[in-house]
């Protein structure tokens, strides 16, 4: 395990000064879920929610998020976002997982963009959904892999 770097030496909380890494090419990928109902699903298939086209919505919503991430968490760095792709999949008659790939060249890592493009276009999907299915449920979202940077290659051991 490595250190907690986000405390001073009073204890207090800082922005980790970064201004001495490389610039290095650095890609991170997170995953999440939303378990629905299976009648909320085929709405969404058939385009039949109200507010529109639910999964362009919310891949538009997780990229916007990505790029906002440095306004939303206190200590993250803003950094320029050289990509990011959000991708959707039917695990079954009620689950659509979602896939967030952030890119960018720079001297910190992007894990917090792709966890916060994945929660975004999570919340979107319940967001748009919600008049006809109030109980869904947002899944686990985690780091799938990571490269780049003086950490390396990171990749979730139960990710086949």
């Amino acid at each position: 395990m490595g250190e907690l770097t986000h405390f001073n030496e009073e204890g207090r909380a800082t922005m980790v000064d970064v201004s001495d890494k490389k610039m290095t090419k650095r890609v991170a990928v997170a995953r999440g879920s939303v378990h629905m109902k299976p009648e909320t699903l085929q709405f969404i298939r058939q385009g039949k929610i109200g507010k529109g086209d639910v999964l362009a919505v919310a891949q538009v919503a997780g990229i916007m998020a990505a790029k906002k991430t440095a306004d939303l968490i206190p200590m993250c760095h803003p950094i320029p976002i050289t990509g990011v792709d959000i991708s959707f999949d039917e695990e079954s008659d009620d689950t659509i997982i979602l896939e967030a790939t952030v890119k960018t060249t720079n001297v910190t890592g992007v894990e917090m963009e792709a966890l916060t493009a994945v929660s975004v276009a999570m919340l979107t999907i319940y967001d748009m959904c919600k008049a006809v299915d109030k109980g869904m449920i947002l899944g686990e979202s985690y780091l799938v892999a990571k490269s780049g940077g003086k950490s390396g290659e990171y990749r979730r051991k139960t990710e086949e």
